[in-house]
């Protein structure tokens, strides 16, 4: 069986499940592929609205496969890198989603799990997950999930939990940003379920172009460039087919056509 399950189902959400529990979902060279796979052609179906990501079994993802690692251990250093750019696509392809993705996260996530984690949109954990950046205790760094764990926690909870290699709580997580809510075992899927339909309510467009808009905003200086871009982002949306739908729906107190019945 597939250690990764895509399902595409006829409301507009995709999930995506890790499915070697076995192994505490730990992910290799071919699992990295497939979610690679599994990220990019959600990516360009139009008819996915949000995706989640979520795992089978104890835990969520202790990060990367030890036989994986051992493996890595006698590469030489072009090999590596090849290695590292090749889980560095699987981040990119996951954070730059146009979709609004989701993640679900249960007992331990670990090393590269956070960086599945920072790269999604929204976080929602059970109580008593844990998480650890824990590279440094086998001789390593978070490099390649660096790009997105810093932005999530900081600088300066990275530099210590880069550091320290130490596990934290699922309300730590959330005091750091890198999780959205913290549930109980039994709230978790309901919640997950809740989180889906308020995202595939929105427009469609406009969910992907308030996603974007956050990235825009983020990696820009605040300058009249900036400005007059997102006046012309507005002006834009306001004008396109879902954006006159919403309003005319809006104002005659109807639901709009995205909706369906």
């Amino acid at each position: 069986m597939s250690k990764v399950i895509v399902k595409v189902e006829c409301s507009g959400v995709a999930r995506v499940t890790l499915n070697n529990p076995q192994k505490h979902n730990a992910f290799n060279d071919v699992i990295i592929r497939d979610l690679t796979n599994a990220f990019s052609g959600i990516a360009s179906n139009p008819n996915v609205r949000v995706m989640i990501l979520s795992s089978f079994g104890k835990n969520f993802s202790s990060g990367a496969d030890l036989a994986w690692m051992k493996k890595m251990a006698t590469y030489s250093y072009e090999e590596n890198l090849r290695d590292a750019k090749v889980l560095s696509e699987m981040f990119k392809t996951l954070h730059q989603m146009p979709q609004p993705t989701i993640v679900r996260i249960q007992g331990a996530a670990m090393g590269g799990a956070l960086g599945l984690i920072s790269c999604c949109d929204i976080a929602l954990a059970e109580a008593d997950a844990t998480f650890a950046l824990s590279e440094v205790k086998i001789g390593l760094i978070p490099a390649t999930i660096s790009p997105y764990v810093v932005p999530a926690i900081g600088s300066r909870a990275a530099r210590r939990y880069f550091v320290t290699g130490e596990r934290f709580s699922a309300y730590r997580a959330k005091e750091l940003g890198l999780v959205s809510e913290v549930l109980d075992k039994e709230e978790l899927d309901p919640r997950l379920d809740s989180m889906a339909a308020m995202v595939s309510a929105s427009s469609p467009q406009a969910a992907k172009k308030a996603k974007a808009l956050v990235s825009l905003v983020e990696s820009r200086a605040l300058d009249q460039d900036l400005i007059d871009r997102t006046c012309d982002l507005i002006a834009d949306i306001r004008v396109s087919d879902e954006g006159q739908e919403g309003l005319s729906a809006f104002l005659e107190k109807r639901p709009p056509n995205w909706l369906g019945h």
